[in-house]
């Protein structure tokens, strides 16, 4: 009788164990979404971005001019702080959102890099054409960012 305590108290044990490990509340987590305090820091962030994207008008009518100079004095002035810009609006995005933001930054980088070399060989057409593209990547990441009425929808 003195060894079958301690095998039915181990038994007792392990069974216990197995019943609180393998139970417990069955609880589906919903995917995060867009509160409106979040889109509301987002909107915060993403201001200085529009404001570069309505200054891709001007470098479009700069680029049609052949004003090289103005071109590039733009391109490293006013739109000098969009990288670090986009980059805050990216890190308050929804994890699924942000690899695709990161990209389409990039993108955005690289499309204004060429329409600064193009700049340096006062080539239009190749100017033009970046030109195109970076408005397309950056319309893109804009669409990414969530608004006001989006917090709305996502919450009911």
């Amino acid at each position: 009788m003195k060894s079958f305590r301690p095998i039915l108290t181990l038994t007792l044990v392990l069974v216990t164990t197995l019943l609180v490990s393998c139970g417990g509340p069955n609880t589906e987590t919903k995917p995060p979404t867009y509160t409106s305090e979040k889109i509301s820091e987002i909107q915060t962030y993403i201001t200085p971005v529009n404001i570069a994207r309505d200054q891709m008008t001007e470098l479009e009518n700069l680029i049609e001019k052949g004003d090289w100079v103005d071109v590039d004095s733009l391109i490293h002035g006013r739109l000098g702080q969009l990288r670090s810009d986009m980059s805050y609006v990216t890190r308050k995005l929804l994890p699924r959102d942000q690899e695709q933001a990161q990209q389409l930054a990039k993108k955005v980088f690289q499309d204004l890099e060429r329409i600064d070399v193009a700049a340096k060989e006062k080539d239009s057409r190749k100017a033009q054409k970046n030109y195109n593209q970076a408005l397309q990547d950056f319309d893109a990441f804009l669409e990414l960012v969530p608004e006001e009425s989006e917090s709305e929808t996502a919450s009911a």
